[in-house]
């Protein structure tokens, strides 16, 4: 069976159902059947806790429709499906979590966006790996039309999607043309292929008691079978039970071959590759349960990094997206867009909390109400109201206070003159 055909097969089976190709799968093609033994891309440890952070990281932030005033908005079309039921179902946590993780895992999320005579139905996420991206070459670069085709797993039919009804979150690595992503595991398919292999021959000196490798060695020559045969009885003696002593013919002996993986720096390469791993991702050390060079202010700071250099990105791409796909141009000229609330993943202990909210209100960023809201408290009569201190004055007006109060005394001081010149008269 040549390559074409082996591709053939993989691609689509007898029943004429698109089948997604795995990593695993194109490994297995170009390097023969014993990469499957590592196991899948999801069982590399530091990959899951990667998609894990940023998935969760995305879902547990609210998504809201704000006016070009910052004030959110209530009443629009938008506003039940990403704030209360984006489809029947999921929940909008589960909705965005889903999406991060295609994104990260596939390279690409996908929305089906139902609408009916133009009203919004609802958002319906689709699974990246039965979605092809089609593109009509004959057009100009610059206006070159592309459409969506989608496969029902299930039913086996095919839909055909224009741009404006998908909602498209890609990684930040796309392909030539730029329609669609490219996942980290593509990339890194070579370091993750190591990962796994450390973590199988992990597995395996577990399943060998942590013993080393032993040498059988005897006085004469055996044939490959009666060698076979004698390995496997002392093998099957060493497995007996868990016991720890062997019997052995008359000649024979065992010498041991020294395992010691602190020689081989082991550990040390693994948890380099770990942090490779997760430095592709933006991933923070603390957030891999690294805390060997942390402390509590500089897990507080990594925390603070991971949003700015990391989730800010990714939200405004979710933010951009649904923007300009689920807005009018009407509505987009008003200010209105969707803005994710960060806050959700900036709340720190209580001290930390209170001090951040009460320089907001002391310097008239947030109402008393407004502090109220960040702590799930309800509002307090009059609470809407900025306050700040009476004592802050405009740069121009610097110095006048002083001025005046001078005038005042040189007033009062001529004025005390002019009557003691009237009594003297």
């Amino acid at each position: 069976m040549n390559l074409v055909r082996k591709v053939k097969h993989w691609i689509r089976n007898d029943t004429g159902e698109s089948i997604s190709i795995s990593l695993n799968t194109i490994n297995e093609l170009f390097f023969g059947a014993g990469n499957e033994e590592l196991g899948p891309d999801m069982s590399e440890i530091t990959y899951f806790t990667c998609l894990k952070t940023l998935a969760e990281a995305l879902g547990k932030m609210p998504l809201y429709l704000m006016d070009e005033k910052k004030n959110r908005v209530m009443r629009h079309e938008t506003v039940p499906f990403i704030s209360f039921e984006p489809n029947p179902l999921e929940t909008p946590i589960q909705f965005f979590t889903y999406l991060e993780y295609c994104r990260n895992h596939y390279g690409n999320a996908y929305v089906f966006v139902m609408r009916h005579r133009g009203t919004l139905q609802g958002l319906y996420p689709l699974d990246p790996r039965m979605v092809q991206i089609w593109v009509n070459n004959t057009d100009e670069f610059t206006q070159r039309r592309y459409y969506y085709c989608y496969t029902d797993r299930r039913s086996g039919k095919t839909y055909w999607f224009d741009p404006g009804d998908m909602l498209h979150v890609k990684s930040w690595v796309t392909g030539d043309g730029g329609y669609a992503g490219k996942s980290v595991r593509e990339i890194l398919a070579t370091n993750m292929a190591g990962a796994k292999a450390s973590q199988k021959f992990l597995n395996n000196l577990y399943q060998k008691g942590l013993t080393a490798n032993a040498v059988v060695k005897y006085v004469g020559d055996l044939s490959k079978e009666k060698q076979r045969v004698l390995l496997k009885k002392i093998d099957e003696q060493a497995r007996d039970d868990g016991r720890r002593m062997i019997t052995l013919p008359m000649g024979y002996d065992i010498q041991t071959l020294d395992l010691k993986l602190t020689d081989s720096q082991f550990y040390e390469l693994k948890k380099y590759n770990a942090l490779q791993v997760a430095a592709a991702f933006g991933i923070q050390p603390n957030q891999l349960n690294d805390y060997s060079k942390s402390s509590y202010a500089n897990s507080a700071m990594q925390s603070l990094s991971f949003y700015v250099q990391t989730l800010l990105h990714i939200i405004t791409v979710y933010e951009q997206e649904f923007n300009r796909k689920l807005l009018t141009p009407a509505e987009q000229a008003r200010g209105l867009g969707f803005k994710f609330n960060f806050w959700m993943i900036l709340r720190g202990d209580p001290t930390q909390q209170a001090d951040v909210l009460q320089k907001m209100v002391q310097s008239a960023i947030y109402s008393p109400n407004e502090a109220r809201g960040k702590v799930d408290m309800p509002p307090c009569a009059g609470g809407d109201v900025h306050i700040v201190n009476g004592s802050y004055v405009k740069l121009q007006d610097i110095g006048l206070a002083y001025g005046a109060k001078s005038g005042e005394k040189s007033n009062e001081s001529n004025e005390g003159g002019d009557r003691d010149d009237s009594s003297k008269e």
